[in-house]
Formats: structure tokens, sequence, C-alpha cells
């Protein structure tokens, strides 16, 4: 029987495009080791980064939405018995020129302090989630709204590259200038360390890609935790979503809460990176950031004299 007196651990994810409330506990699989599994999540639409791409910094509108959310977002916790432990913000919040005002209306906003996190510890506190559920000899790859994670647990890159970033830079669907574009970025490719080893794709993109992919209308983390899709599975989908109407994509499951519009960007990036990876398939992984924010940091091994 659950411990009705128990305090679950939650966290908050402030990224460029989406808020993410999560609420877990620590239970044990069947070899008997602890994992951190999800009670509840919450994820709202912010778009912190649309105002950094527009003007570099994030607008009083903007602020007061976001806590509005994160205020909803701490009611929820304490009314079902959990304490948020931790919040971090990542690329909208690494260029803001405002920062400080932004660190001041979320600390007000869930009463605890947030951090603003790099994007080599973005990477780590990914991989340290994924890797939990899935082993280490993986690479992860994490596209957010305003920048992409790759780590493999031992090195990590962050490129200020994202589906919302694409989106306001080439609009719903990417044109020809596209490709001249991706070559340019990719310049040297600086993937190429984490090439040919088993991907798992992490954040928004993932998720609503398996999502119409598997046309399924709820949000499941069952259904859709190592999901394996292949480079032919990628492209159907983005053909499905590109050839129907703004209405009907935004209808689409996964799709209905304001990412029907940077979704194809998204999946563009994608497709771009697996070829820099030399991936044929990949798997989808629901967890992230705000699962690592939430596991006790690793002790090394001491060291004998």
């Amino acid at each position: 029987m659950p411990n009705p007196l128990k305090i679950l651990p939650a966290s908050v994810d402030i990224g460029s495009n989406s808020t993410i409330l999560l609420i877990a506990d620590f239970e044990k699989d069947d070899s008997g080791k602890e994992i951190l599994l999800p009670k509840i999540q919450k994820v709202e639409i912010c778009r912190l980064g649309e105002d950094i791409y527009n003007a570099q910094k994030i607008s009083k509108a903007r602020l007061e939405e976001l806590s509005r959310i994160l205020s909803s977002f701490r009611s929820t916790a304490h009314a079902l018995g959990a304490e948020i432990k931790a919040c971090a913000m990542t690329e909208a919040a690494r260029k803001a020129e405002n920062g400080e005002e932004l660190m001041a209306a979320v600390e007000k906003a869930l009463w605890i302090k947030p951090r603003i996190i790099s994007g080599e510890e973005e990477a780590a506190y990914t991989f340290r989630a994924v890797e939990e559920w899935h082993g280490k000899d993986i690479v992860t790859v994490d596209i957010g709204g305003g920048s992409t994670e790759v780590s493999d647990g031992k090195k990590a890159v962050s490129v200020p590259i994202g589906s919302l970033f694409l989106f306001k830079k080439m609009g719903v669907i990417p044109g020809p200038e596209y490709k001249k574009w991706e070559k340019e970025v990719l310049k040297g490719n600086p993937l190429r360390p984490y090439a040919k080893k088993p991907i798992y794709l992490v954040g928004g993109t993932a998720t609503a890609l398996a999502m119409v992919f598997l046309n399924q209308p709820e949000f499941n983390f069952k259904a859709i935790e190592g999901l394996e899709m292949n480079l032919e599975d990628l492209e159907k989908v983005i053909t499905k979503i590109s050839n129907v109407s703004k209405e009907l994509r935004g209808s689409m499951p996964g799709l209905e809460k304001g990412r029907s519009d940077v979704i194809i960007c998204g999946l563009f990036w994608l497709r771009s990176l697996l070829s820099r990876l030399h991936a044929e398939s990949f798997r989808i992984s629901t967890a992230g950031l705000r699962f690592g924010l939430l596991y006790p940091e690793k002790q090394e091994p001491n060291q004998g004299i």
C-alpha cells in the first residue's frame, strides 16, 4: 500500500518552447533497482524562445504567462503532496538579456530558486535519465525548441538549433534553402564522435513524432517509451503531416497543444542529425532533463593510494 504521508519529488523544466512539471516516485523494478517513474506530467507551451528570436529578451507579457503556468504547477504539486525539488531553464534563459528578471519571476511563482544550466549540463541530465531506464551504451539526442543536445554519457555537444528556432527562421515547412543552411550549420560534422551507436530521441519532437506514428490520442509513456522507428517511418510521418491543412495538422495526436506549427521543422532537423550520425533507426524515450534533475548525483568510486 502506498504511504499517504510520503512526499513525492517533483521538478520543472522551463524550455524554449514548453514548460513541464514532473511529479514522480522511485520504485523498484524486477531486478530490485530503484528507478524514477512518472506519476503526473503537465506540459504547457510558453514559447520563451520566440521572444529571444525576436528581441533577445523575455517580454513582460511572456513573463506574466510563465508566472501563471508555474503558479498552477506549484498548486498542483502541493495539492498532490509533492515537493518541487528542482527547476532548470535552458536555451532561452541562457540567451535572455533579462535573465535576472526571468529568474526572479520563476522563483516568485515556484517558491524555489531556479537554475540556468549550460547545454552540456542539460545533455548530462538527459543522458542520466535515459541511462537509468535503458543502459549506458547509447547516445541521447534531445531536440528542444531552442537547442539540441547529443551525449554518450562521457562527452556532449550542444547545438543552438531547435524546432522553434527553425520555425521562426524558415516557417512551417522548410523550403529549398534548408539544405544549404543544414550543410553550413553542421559543417565539420560535430556529431561524428557519436555516430553508429544506438540512439534514443528525447524531447517534445520525439513525443509528438511517436504519438502521430502510433495514432495515439492520449500521452501514455508506457506505450511510447522505447518505441523503435526507422528512417522510412520518419519519412512517412513527415509526408503525412506536411500534406494536410493547418487545421487538420493541429488536431492530430500529439500536435494539439501548440506543436503543429513547429513539428515539421523538428522532424527535418531530426532527419539531418540521423544522417550525420549514420543511423538507420532510433528509439523514443520520454525521459529527459526533468527526470535527470531528480536523480542524486553519482558518487565517484574512491581511488586507492
